[in-house]
This record gives C-alpha cells, sequence and structure tokens, in this order.
C-alpha cells in the first residue's frame, strides 16, 4: 500500500532536542476554580479551615489565600516583612508553629478535595521587611542611595502617580542581585511546597523579569510537577503579559471583570493570550468595589446580576476565581489593611450558593468550559443580545465540545434565530443542549422561536457530532466519465410526464460533456412504455457542451426516453490523424490503429453493416500495412459513416433517469367545448330535455364550429334537501333540483337520470355527434346526494356526526345539504378508488372520452395519479380536464397527476398587463404540462366583466380565449351574449343549474356568426392550434393588446389585436410582426382579414389603427410574406 510512513533517514535537527509547549497546548484537565478566601475577613488558620467544607460544596477546586506572612508598618497584606512568620492576625494561639498551623489547613482543605492558593509577592517587600535588614544590597536604590518605592501612573492622566510609600522595590537588574532573589525565593516557595501549598498567585508578575520567573517556576514543578502558577498581569501592556506567560506560567488571570460584553477588547486580549497561556476570568477581586454595591434595585435583582456575571466569567476562560462574600451579595469592598471578622455582612439577603454550586459543577464536566480553545462572538457587534461560542481546541473543525452563551443585558425580550447562530458555528457539532441552572430548557435547533428574556442568561452546550459509520469500501467502476446532466424536457426530475400530442418531434436538450479533448457522441433513447426495443436518434452539438435532438411521437401512448453519450474514439482518431498527416507527420502507426478500430466495430457490427466491415478489413489487409492507401481507404465518407455507426462506445454513460412523455391526441391541445345542460334542450322549460332532444340540436351546434360537446351531470338526481330555484334551500314541487346532487333510487354515478333516456339512447348520442364532427365530454362530480345508492352500500365511504347523521359537504360557514363527500381513506381504500375507476372505465365502454372533473383539488392526488394512469392504460385517447379554480400549486400539480386539460384562471384576467403575464407563464415552463383551457364564462360564473361590458364585451373575450389558448369553451347561452346577474354575485339569475331553462338561440344581439368565424379560423389556421407559441407584439394603448401566433415552420401566422375597452372607441400605433416571418422592418406582407373576409398589403412595421366596440373590437388577421 501506499500509505504515508515515516522516512528511513531522520531529520536534521535544528534546534533543542525538545520544545517546551505553552501551557495553552498543554492543558489541565480540570481548570481552577478558585475561593478567594481573603483571611482578613475570616481570622485566624483555624477560622480558615471551618470554611474549607462550605468551599469544597460550592465545588471549587483550589482555595486561594492573599498574602498571610507577618506584615510591615502600614499593616497591608502586600506589605509583607517576614516570610518566615504569620502576622499575629491569623496564628491561632495553641502555641504551635506558624509553618504546623498552615501545614494543618493545607491538610483539611486536601481532605476536602481542595488545593491551596498563595499570594507570591516578590517584587517587593515592606519598608521595614527583615530581608531589607538582612540584604539592603538586594534593593533598588534612588540616586542618593534611598531605597525606591514602587509607584504607578495613571492612564487616563499622565500627572497623577501614586506612590505605595509602605513598600520598597526588589532589584533585579543587577545580576548579583537577581541571582540571590532567585535563590531567597526558591527557597522560600520550596518551604511552602513541603507545607502543602499547591499553586501560587504571583502577583504583579510583569514587574519580575521573565527568567527569574522560568527560573523559580522550573525548580518548583521539579519539586512538584503539578504545582499551579498564575500570573496577575492586570494593567500591563500585552507584550508585558506575553512575556510574562511566556515564562512557563500555567495561567493568566484576565480582564474579563471590566468588559461590557459589547467593547472588541476583551476577545481581541482573549484570542492573542490564549495561545500562550490560557487564563482566569473573575466577576471581581479584592481590588475592586463589590458588584453587588453597583446593582440597583433589591435583592432578587442584585442576586440575579450576581449570578449571570459569574457564569459568565466561568464560561467565559478556562478558569474563574470568586471572592468569599460574593455569593452573598457583600457590598463593603475587602481592604488589605482595614477589612476584619466584623467585616462581614449578615443581612443582605441574598444567597446564590446553590447557583454557583450548580455553575461550578456545569463548568467542571463541559471540555470546552476547562481549555481555552477559539472563542467569538456569534451575535452581531451591535445586536441587542451577546452569543458567545467557545471550543475545545484552536478552530471549530477540530473542536469536540463546545458552549454558546446566550445573554440579554437589555430590558426588553430579544428574539434570537437560533437556525442563524447554529450556521455561525461551523456546522461540525451535534446538537446544542440548554444546561442553564435552574431553567427551563428552552429547544434550540433550526426555526426554534426563542424569546431571551431581560437579564435572561442561556447556557447551552454541543458536543462534535457523530459520524456515521463509513459504508464498506467499494471497488472504483469508472462509470459516468461521460457526463449527462441539465437534460430537458424533464419535470419534477422525472416524476410528472411531459405532455405533447401525437405526430410532434420532442425536442431533447442537455448538457454533456467529458474529460480530456476525446470527440464526444449522443443519442436519445426513446420507446412506448412496456416495449422492449429503444428507438435511437442522435444529438448534435449546439455550443458550450449543450446538445439537442428529437425523437417522434407516433403513437397516442406513454412514451419514455433517456440519453446515452459516449466518447468516440474513431472520430478522435480521424480528427487527429488527418491533423497530423496536413503537418507532414509520418502517420503509419496512426493507419495501424485505424485499423484495429476497425476490427472492433467489425466484432461489434451485426447484418449487411457487419458483412460490409468484413469486406473493407479484407481489401485492407491485402495492402501493405501502415500505408497511405490503406488510409484513404479509411476516410472515404461511405467507409467513415459506416464504422461510425458499429464504433465501440468507449466510456458508455446513460442519464439515470427514464423521462416519461404522454402522446396524447391532438384534442387534447386543440379543442373548441360547449356547455350545455342536457335536460334544458328540449325547447320547451316545462319538458325535461332527453338525449333525443340534443341530438336534434347537433346540426346547429357544429354550426358554430365547435368540437365537443360538454354535458353537465346526467345521472340521477336526488330528492332529499333537494335545491330549488335560485339556489333556495326548499324545493317546490316540480323544481328540478342540481345536476350535481348526483344520486337516488335509480342509481348513482353510473346510471343515466331517467328523463334524459337509456344507456342505448347515450351511445346513439355518442355516434350522432361523431357524425357530426363532435365528440361529448361528460361531468364526473365526486359527491353524492343523501339518496344515493352508496349510502347505504358502503358507509365506510363517507364521514358521520357524531349523532349517527351523514355529514354534508360544507365550506364553513356553508353547508350544501344537497350533497356529501366522500372520504378516499380509512375504510374507503382501496374499494372506493377501484369503484370509481370502473365508474369511468364503463362510461369509455359507452363511448365517452372526455371527462370533465368537479372540483378534483378536493380529492387526493394519489388518487388522481392512480386512477388516470389506469384509465389511460385501457383507454390511451381519453382526456380529463381539471375543473379547479383553486391555488396555483395544487392546479399545477393536478396537471402534473396526469390531466391532460386544466381550468384557469383567465375568467378574472381583464387588463392588457394581467392577460400578458398569464398567457406568458402558461406558455414558459409550464406549458410542458399545463394545457390552460380558456372558458369565457361557466354555469357557475358570470363574470362581472361581461355582466357590465355589452354585446361587445362577449366578443373580447370570445376573440381573446379562442386566440391566446388553443382549446377554448363557452357555456350555452355566451353565444347570446347572457348576462343578467344575481344581485351582487358572480352568478346568473335564474341559473340553469336549478331548473329547465328553454333557449332562443337566435334572439337579436348575439354573436353566432362572430363565434363561428372564430371557430373556422382556428380549424383553418394551424398557428391556432398550440398556446406555447403565443408573442405579444407592440401596441402602443394599454387597452389594445396585439399578439401573433406562428407555426415552426413559419408557413401560417395569425395576428390578433383586441380593444379590452368594450365602451370606448381606442387607437394606437402597433407593429406589424415581421420578425416572426424572418422578415426585416421595411417588409411588405400580405393580409387577409379572418373576420371581415377582406386582403390587403402592408408595408413596413409600424402602423395605425382604431378599434370601435359599435364597428369592430378586434381584429384577426393571416399575414403572409408578400409574393412576387
Amino acid at each position: 500500500m501506499n500509505a504515508p510512513n515515516t522516512a528511513m533517514t531522520p531529520a536534521t535537527r535544528t534546534g533543542s532536542e525538545t520544545v517546551a509547549l505553552p501551557a495553552a497546548f498543554a492543558p489541565r484537565a480540570e481548570g481552577p476554580r478558585i475561593y478567594n478566601l481573603f483571611p482578613l475577613l475570616v481570622g485566624t488558620v483555624s477560622q480558615w479551615a471551618a470554611e474549607l467544607p462550605r468551599i469544597a460544596e460550592l465545588g471549587f477546586n483550589w482555595v486561594y489565600l492573599n498574602p498571610f506572612h507577618q506584615t510591615g508598618g502600614s499593616r497591608s497584606l502586600y506589605a509583607v516583612a517576614d516570610l518566615d512568620a504569620l502576622d499575629e492576625r491569623f496564628r491561632d494561639g495553641d502555641g504551635t508553629s506558624d509553618d504546623e498551623q498552615i501545614t494543618r489547613f493545607c491538610r483539611a482543605a486536601e481532605s476536602h478535595g481542595v488545593s491551596v492558593m498563595s499570594d507570591l509577592v516578590i517584587n517587593h517587600t515592606a519598608d521595614n521587611a527583615r530581608l531589607f535588614h538582612d540584604r539592603p544590597d538586594l534593593f533598588v536604590r534612588d540616586a542618593e542611595g534611598k531605597p525606591v518605592s514602587p509607584a504607578a501612573i495613571d492612564p487616563d492622566d499622565p500627572s497623577k502617580r501614586t506612590v505605595w510609600g509602605d513598600l520598597i522595590e526588589l532589584d533585579y537588574h543587577s545580576e548579583h542581585a537577581r541571582g540571590e532573589l532567585i535563590r531567597i525565593f526558591d527557597g522560600y516557595i520550596a518551604r511552602l511546597q513541603r507545607l502543602g501549598v499547591r499553586g501560587f498567585r504571583c502577583d504583579a508578575a510583569y514587574k519580575v523579569p521573565p527568567d527569574v520567573w522560568r527560573a523559580l517556576i522550573q525548580a518548583a514543578k521539579q519539586r512538584e510537577a503539578d504545582t499551579l502558577f498564575a500570573a496577575e498581569t492586570l494593567g500591563c501592556t500585552f507584550e508585558a503579559a506575553q512575556a510574562t506567560a511566556g515564562a512557563g506560567f500555567d495561567y493568566l488571570f484576565n480582564s474579563f471583570a471590566w468588559w461590557n460584553l459589547k467593547a472588541p477588547w476583551a476577545l481581541e486580549q482573549y484570542e492573542r493570550l490564549r495561545v500562550v497561556a490560557p487564563s482566569i476570568a473573575f466577576p471581581e477581586n479584592h481590588d475592586m468595589s463589590r458588584l453587588a454595591a453597583d446593582i440597583p434595585g433589591g435583592a432578587e435583582a442584585v442576586a440575579q446580576r450576581l449570578k449571570t456575571r459569574y457564569a459568565l466569567s466561568a464560561f467565559f476562560s478556562a478558569g474563574v476565581l470568586m471572592p468569599i462574600g460574593y455569593e452573598w451579595g457583600y457590598r463593603r469592598a475587602l481592604h488589605v489593611v482595614e477589612t476584619t471578622p466584623g467585616s462581614r455582612e449578615h443581612d443582605t439577603g441574598i444567597d446564590i450558593s446553590g447557583y454557583v454550586t450548580a455553575i461550578n459543577a456545569l463548568k467542571a464536566s463541559i471540555p470546552a468550559a476547562n481549555v481555552e480553545g477559539a472563542q467569538m462572538r456569534l451575535s452581531a457587534p451591535d445586536a441587542p443580545f451577546t452569543a458567545l461560542f467557545r471550543t475545545d481546541t484552536g478552530h471549530p473543525a477540530s473542536a469536540h465540545s463546545a458552549t454558546l452563551l446566550l445573554f440579554n443585558p437589555g430590558d426588553a425580550p430579544v428574539p434570537v434565530d437560533a437556525g442563524r447562530l447554529i450556521e455561525r458555528t461551523g456546522g461540525q457539532l451535534g446538537p446544542f443542549d440548554d444546561r442553564t441552572p435552574d431553567a427551563e430548557p428552552i429547544a434550540f435547533h433550526p426555526g426554534a422561536s426563542i424569546d431571551l428574556l431581560p437579564g435572561e442568561l442561556r447556557i447551552l452546550v454541543a458536543e462534535r457530532a457523530k459520524v456515521a459509520a463509513p459504508p464498506p469500501a467499494t471497488v472504483p467502476q469508472g462509470k459516468g466519465r461521460v457526463v449527462i446532466e441539465a437534460v430537458t424536457p424533464e419535470i419534477d426530475g422525472g416524476r410528472s410526464p411531459v405532455k405533447r400530442v401525437v405526430g410532434e418531434q420532442v425536442r431533447v436538450e442537455a448538457d454533456i460533456f467529458s474529460d480530456g479533448h476525446e470527440i464526444i457522441n449522443a443519442a436519445i433513447l426513446s420507446r412506448v412504455v412496456g416495449e422492449e426495443t429503444w428507438r435511437r436518434d442522435p444529438m448534435v452539438f449546439v455550443d458550450n457542451d449543450r446538445w439537442a435532438g428529437h425523437f417522434p411521437l407516433e403513437r397516442n401512448a406513454r412514451y419514455e426516453f433517456t440519453i446515452e453519450a459516449w466518447r468516440d474514439g474513431f472520430s478522435s482518431w480521424v480528427r487527429d490523424t488527418l491533423k497530423k498527416r496536413d503537418a507532414g507527420v509520418d502517420v503509419r502507426l496512426e493507419t495501424i490503429e485505424g485499423v484495429e478500430l476497425i476490427q472492433i466495430a467489425e466484432d461489434l457490427a451485426s447484418g449487411a453493416d457487419k458483412q460490409r466491415l468484413d469486406g473493407l478489413i479484407r481489401s485492407l489487409a491485402a495492402e501493405p500495412e501502415g500505408s497511405p492507401v490503406i488510409l484513404e481507404k479509411i476516410l472515404a465518407p461511405e467507409t467513415m459513416s459506416l464504422v461510425r455507426r458499429n464504433a465501440e462506445r468507449v466510456n458508455l454513460s446513460r442519464y439515470p433517469v427514464n423521462i416519461p412523455v404522454i402522446a396524447d391526441r391532438l384534442a387534447a391541445r386543440f379543442s373548441a367545448w360547449y356547455e350545455i345542460f342536457p335536460r334544458s334542450q328540449s325547447g320547451d322549460p316545462n319538458r325535461h330535455g332527453t338525449f333525443a332532444d340534443v341530438i336534434r340540436r347537433l346540426p346547429e351546434i357544429r354550426e358554430l364550429g365547435f368540437d365537443v360537446l360538454y354535458f353537465t351531470p346526467i345521472h340521477p338526481i336526488g330528492k332529499t334537501n333537494r335545491k330549488g330555484k335560485n339556489n333556495t334551500l326548499k324545493a317546490q314541487p316540480g323544481d328540478v333540483g342540481s345536476v350535481y346532487a348526483v344520486g337516488s333510487e335509480e342509481g348513482g354515478h353510473e346510471a343515466v337520470h331517467p328523463e334524459l333516456g337509456t344507456l342505448e339512447d347515450f351511445r346513439q348520442l355518442v355516434a350522432a355527434s361523431h357524425a357530426h364532427g363532435m365528440e361529448v365530454a361528460i361531468d364526473f362530480a365526486i359527491q353524492c346526494s343523501p339518496d344515493h345508492p352508496w349510502i347505504k352500500q358502503h358507509p365506510e365511504w363517507f364521514e358521520w356526526r357524531p349523532d349517527g347523521t351523514l355529514k354534508f359537504a360544507e365550506n364553513p360557514p356553508k353547508k350544501y345539504e344537497d350533497i356529501s363527500n366522500v372520504h378516499f381513506y380509512g375504510g374507503a381504500l382501496p374499494s372506493l378508488w377501484i369503484e370509481l375507476r370502473d365508474i369511468v372505465l364503463g362510461w369509455c365502454a359507452q363511448g365517452a372520452r372526455i371527462f370533465r372533473v368537479d372540483n378534483p383539488h378536493t380529492k387526493p392526488i394519489p388518487f388522481w395519479e392512480w386512477m388516470l394512469g389506469e384509465v389511460n392504460a385501457q383507454y390511451p385517447d381519453a382526456i380529463f380536464l381539471a375543473e379547479a379554480f383553486t391555488r396555483p400549486k395544487m392546479m399545477k400539480k393536478l396537471a402534473k397527476a396526469g390531466y391532460q386539460q386544466s381550468y384557469t384562471y383567465f375568467t378574472w384576467r381583464n387588463t392588457k398587463q394581467e392577460l400578458t403575464e398569464y398567457a406568458l407563464e402558461l406558455a414558459g415552463e409550464m406549458g410542458e404540462y399545463y394545457r390552460p383551457n380558456f372558458f369565457a364564462n361557466t354555469p357557475d360564473i358570470n363574470p362581472y366583466y361581461l355582466q357590465t361590458s355589452g354585446r361587445p364585451g362577449f366578443i373580447v373575450r370570445a376573440t381573446l380565449a379562442a386566440t391566446l389558448s388553443s382549446i377554448y369553451g363557452i357555456y350555452n347561452g355566451f353565444e347570446l351574449c347572457e348576462a343578467a346577474p344575481y344581485p351582487g354575485k358572480e352568478e346568473y339569475l335564474d341559473s340553469e343549474k336549478y331548473e329547465l331553462k328553454a333557449w332562443d338561440y337566435h334572439r337579436p344581439g348575439n354573436i353566432r356568426d362572430h363565434i363561428i368565424k372564430l371557430n373556422q379560423a382556428r380549424r383553418d389556421n394551424p398557428a391556432l392550434w398550440d398556446f406555447r407559441n403565443i408573442h405579444f407584439t407592440g401596441a402602443w394603448n394599454d387597452n389594445i393588446i396585439a399578439y401573433a401566433k406562428v407555426t415552426p415552420e413559419r408557413d401560417n401566422c395569425v395576428f390578433v389585436m383586441v380593444n379590452l375597452d368594450p365602451k370606448n372607441r381606442q387607437e394606437c400605433t402597433y407593429e406589424v410582426p415581421l420578425h416572426l416571418l424572418g422578415l426585416p422592418d421595411d417588409a411588405a406582407v400580405e393580409v387577409e382579414d379572418l373576420l371581415l373576409g377582406y386582403k390587403f398589403e402592408l408595408y413596413g412595421k409600424n402602423h395605425r389603427i382604431a378599434l370601435d366596440p359599435a364597428d369592430r373590437s378586434a381584429i384577426l388577421w393571416r399575414i403572409r410574406p408578400r409574393r412576387a
């Protein structure tokens, strides 16, 4: 195996044999949780020890003592006079030695699981220190030889200089003094180590040279390897802190206590120093004023703020320090001289000990909280909340543990987008769990709704996401070398079929490419679903790796297609060999390679091609190997064509989806519908019409030019809760009810209404319609009257109310008591589905092939996908129209489910902009699967436009419907300009849905002639047989819409202009669509007016026209290039 391995020759070392890692890269397993037991506040050593059980219970693992040695004259703890003696304020009076008392305390602490840390003050002593008396040569002197006191300049006001006159500085500048001081303090540290002290807080560590610290720390760790050194570097420069930490310190104390969570300096300081040494944060320390003293409000507000600040400190750094009294909200500051045991406060009303215990336990349990990995603010700098993210390594990519703090410092709730914060963590961690003590956990995941309350803090914890077990190793197959993608047409990844009609060629395009410079080739594979043999049609290169081709639809069937592509070795050989030959290169070897390629092709060929290739090979073998004669024979056009047909398809790739295509008959894309109520065809409002009456009307309907005669439901109608005229809830004697209340004792959806006739009568009507050039469409309305036989035969198909009564159809608050809906699941699956399919198949057997389906959007999509597929498998010529005036996505999905035609929003698109945008939408991507049927009106819809527009409005809407779409329809009465409205509604007065009507089909004011001419123009002009070829053209008046349709061959072009204003004359300058015919702007065209019947010529592109509703509202012109 070629796995990485260690080099045989070791690399030359360029430095020391070992490199000590900074403390940040070798952290302790558990960060220090330090309790500052300020000795002046507690008292003697034995009183210190009495505090240990409580400190351990709080969860601290270190107890830190400020200096406890004999002080100088100022009595300040930091003015140490004698390192070998306890200050008398701390000495117990039991007669034991000072060292024994310290040892006893350290052992007691150890027994409680707490280590002792003492202050290490080696930059100065008290001005009367014993060391000054014994070794005055070890101190800094001024020019006059006087010892120098430490001083500091106020960085905000350089004129202010503070001098600690009770202290004198040790001299680390003199090499002699430095060596002696290292020896003295090393001995002091060793003595404290022997007494049991395990750690040192090094006061003002930056004032002592790093090499001094390095010597002391190394010596101490040689004695006790786990001795902890923490440097107090507050107030010094970054460079000084960096140099100090580099001397071997385990921790630095940081400035978190002064951070407002907004300013950038804290995180900048953290990031720069964490790679040197981890740090310790604190909410307050002994040098500061008490936090509780600065918090407004009562005890509850103070306690909450103290909790929050401690938790933030604990999770900001690897370590945390808390001074005694913080847990009780002490307000009096600790003072290195004046504080006494009497300074303790007993009436604060505050005790957050339980919360501190919980935070310490939580901190100890989370790896990321005990080391200093990367930390960043995930919230925006000016966000009203703070989000701090911290990991256990220097980069989230390698993190195994992380914390996320959310804090709202404001006075109002703040919404937090969990997903946005999770995104910013890097995405390699598992879920964040809320571990906040004393709080109900919140859900923190993308999409979670979180409101941070004022002052609220949340502590979230995550671990590295578990990596799923890798799948078994695989052997590479090398498939897919030739890439095939971006295939069109393809709908929903091949789940939904593309729609075309028989006779069309499906244009297929794809991005096809491969590595290298080999020539590639591609083909479309197509077949009728269920057949085994694939038809192959070539694809050709277009540009930019785009390829295109066609395959034909020859049958009314469901097709499928895919694409194959391969590296064409023979074509590549031809190209490369010709280049070499033309450049004068010897191509003898290339010629031999060409013969080998032909031999491979012969092995793959069959039939006549195999015989021809065999003869070719024998012919080539008769010539000298690699000779120019052979090359010329191979390069002969007929030879190359023969070889290419049979050559090896190298690295053959196949698109993984077989894309379905439905080849419908033309009527699915081009038809004109005329809707009637068969029961109203007698001519007498008092006599129920019959199928025979419909037959008598066929010549007149055919004269109008329609080819689909659509019947509203023809089934028995229920009597229970029958509707009266004008949709009244109570029927009167003789009322015929709604045809949509299907079912009575005479039968259901499989039966015909007895007064219409019999099934035999229906079959005769279907035959008569065909004889007149029309076919019948019937309504399929899946709803039942209360009298439907199914209700008793199949109660499991219906919904029932708690009182045992049948649940009626509802559209709250409306209730339709004359019908009930079936439901499709539970006890209805699969029996109801099968019954409905069989009913449709039964009507197909009676001769019906077109079905208008009522309200399909209220039935499940899976039902339609199954049922339509089942019916079209037996009757591929069956056409289904979806009557779904509903949400756009549901309308589109129904079309994808298998509906050949769909109702649209055309009825409510009236302005030029609305019509243009809608027609282009339908002709675009939707046109691959959605065929729009533009009904100008329906029995349910009497459009407001028609109610107010008069006869011109009907001409406008008929022209638009018939020419914008290739499928359109009108409801009986439209040609008569019937528009009497039910007051205040988009419905008809005296609706035919609820009563018998007798129409005078030749009453004055009708537009029969216009309808006849429209339908004649549609039949005569193939450009109007499609809806996807719409082109809108210039017409500079918002009330005039202009558009053209042209066939792909450009042999038929129809130009339409319509005045959308039914009341007023409108005029405009318009453009003749010369470009659609491939003509220049100054060309001339011959024009035939298909409505008025005369011819003329137009010269050039721009012309002017007036359209007056009193004369003509629309023009319909056929245009063609002027013949010479």
